[in-house]
């Protein structure tokens, strides 16, 4: 950041209120509170230690009891609002709470709740919100993320699920020791909707297991997060997941008309709740989305602050198996007469080594064979074809770990990412 580029401003909040701020795309920014409490979805800021902000970033600060913050930076916007729904927000935490409590006495398991909505309405920041007071009283929930746009949980292209026992960092979000992770491979439940709902199933089959294994995380309960397609084959989806992870609560941010057809649609045992998105929600564009992805990815690598040393080396052909899930389907029109084209959306399809795999993505499966269900075997982690020689038979890698790899089955994923430092 150049001297031009930083501004310092200061703030002063009022109790109930909201401090928002958006960062230009190429300026960092540091916050730091400088007197009173506040926090950041949820999470508490401690006093004196500064908050550093990726560019375009678009957050918010709220107090219950007035504050003094100071944000260095340059910002697309930076304004107070009291406008906000956070009261609403806190009195569904208080909701599920009284939940649990109803659930360790009568020894039933904890509420189990699922949060839906159009894209940018606010679902992601009401789960972490949730997540996060719900740890700060000492549970320990269960959160499950369908978003595979924008996985709060691993990389896009997966679904993932983990155990949260802390709050979300400020800064890096929740601690993402050991979550467990399937790979779709794409950025849109609408790329292969079968294989989604085969991973959704699956993933809330062994969620299911994991809540029977442990009275605490039963008790506390799971909160699912949801996609942002909630129209036509995305909403029948939506309905999936519901019955697959046996919700009892649904929270609908936003939209009367999704809420009114769940209200129609669900069995009269799940109850639902209308929210108001948050005035501080902001349309983010697809440039904007892509970026963020690829952000998502380097931080894998990298980490948040380049803190972390990933390394580079040379993986033979002969020690791997490549694969992808999903083959497209032939129309009748290029098949011999009478006979019916096979959906291909759940075929393991082995991939030969060749130039064209150059910055595309890679999942390690957990599988020890190619014979196993590949769809429903977790992913130990990713790496990435940095560059690939025909005539040595080898890879370049980019993986988290040194050489070698943990397993010898990669899945591919649709998205590549070109490392440049």
């Amino acid at each position: 950041m150049t001297e031009k580029d930083e501004r310092v401003e200061e703030f002063k909040l009022e109790k109930d209120s909201e401090f928002r701020f958006e960062l230009v795309d190429h300026s960092t920014g540091h916050l730091e509170i400088l007197d009173g409490m506040a926090e950041v979805f949820g999470t508490e800021l401690v006093k004196a230690r500064k908050y550093v902000f990726d560019k375009g970033t678009k957050a918010s600060v709220y107090t219950w009891h007035g504050c003094h913050i100071k944000l260095t930076g340059k910002t697309e916007v930076a304004y107070i609002s009291k406008d906000t729904p956070m009261v609403m927000y806190v009195n569904m935490h208080v909701a599920l709470e009284q939940m649990r409590m109803n659930a360790e006495k009568e020894r039933v398991r904890g509420p189990r709740v699922m949060v839906v909505g159009p894209a940018d309405s606010g679902k992601s920041t009401v789960c972490r919100l949730l997540l996060n007071y719900a740890v700060r009283i000492g549970r320990t929930p269960v959160f499950i993320d369908l978003d595979v746009g924008q996985s709060d949980v691993s990389i896009p292209g997966t679904i993932g699920a983990l155990t949260v026992e802390r709050p979300a960092d400020v800064e890096e979000g929740f601690n993402q020791c050991a979550p467990l992770v399937f790979h779709y491979g794409h950025v849109t439940p609408a790329t292969n909707l079968k294989l989604y709902n085969i991973l959704v199933s699956r993933i809330a089959d062994v969620v299911n297991m994991k809540c029977d294994a442990s009275k605490k995380a039963n008790l506390s309960g799971i909160i699912v997060n949801t996609g942002g397609w909630v129209r036509g084959a995305g909403y029948d989806s939506l309905k999936h997941a519901a019955g697959s992870f046996e919700v009892d609560l649904i929270i609908v941010m936003y939209e009367e008309r999704l809420y009114t057809e769940l209200k129609k649609d669900m069995p009269e045992f799940v109850r639902l709740v209308l929210l108001p998105k948050s005035g501080g929600v902001v349309v983010r564009s697809q440039s904007y989305r892509g970026d963020a992805r690829e952000r998502k990815v380097r931080e894998y690598f990298y980490g948040p602050r380049n803190n972390l040393f990933p390394h580079t080396f040379e993986v033979k052909f002969s020690e791997v198996k490549l694969f992808k899930i999903g083959a497209p389907t032939l129309p009748d029109s290029c098949l011999p007469l009478g006979m019916k084209s096979q959906d291909n959306k759940t075929k393991i399809v082995p991939v030969q080594p060749s130039t064209s795999l150059v910055h595309h993505v890679f999942s390690v499966s957990n599988a020890n064979s190619p014979e196993e269900n590949l769809i429903e075997i977790n992913v130990l982690g990713f790496i990435v074809m940095v560059e690939i020689n025909l005539e040595k038979q080898c890879f370049t890698v980019l993986s988290p770990s040194p050489r070698p790899l943990p397993k010898s089955i990669l899945l591919q994923f649709d998205m590549q990412f070109i490392d440049i430092q």
